[in-house]
């Protein structure tokens, strides 16, 4: 798959997890940082979407340690949620 269609692909995924709330916060994040990923970072990502909203959620906000295999720059960037529009 090339680059564009993965991307296309990994927005999708991002923007429609079933909650309203992870949509913002996943799809968001997708949104504002996935213009300077290379392979390393989408794979990141991919394997995130793999996991369950509830436990992204709480690793972004703190509210739970997330696997060692997530640890690193993009889960600082999920954790600062300034990528989070208000969609009023």
């Amino acid at each position: 798959m090339d680059r564009d269609d993965r991307l296309k692909r990994l927005r999708f995924r991002a923007w429609h997890r079933g909650v309203r709330e992870a949509d913002l916060m996943v799809g968001g994040f997708f949104d504002a940082h996935h213009q300077g990923w290379g392979e390393e970072e989408m794979a990141w990502f991919e394997a995130l979407l793999e996991e369950q909203d509830v436990d992204i959620m709480a690793w972004a906000l703190g509210a739970a340690e997330a696997p060692e295999r997530f640890e690193g720059p993009m889960m600082a960037g999920l954790r600062r949620v300034d990528y989070v529009k208000n969609p009023r």
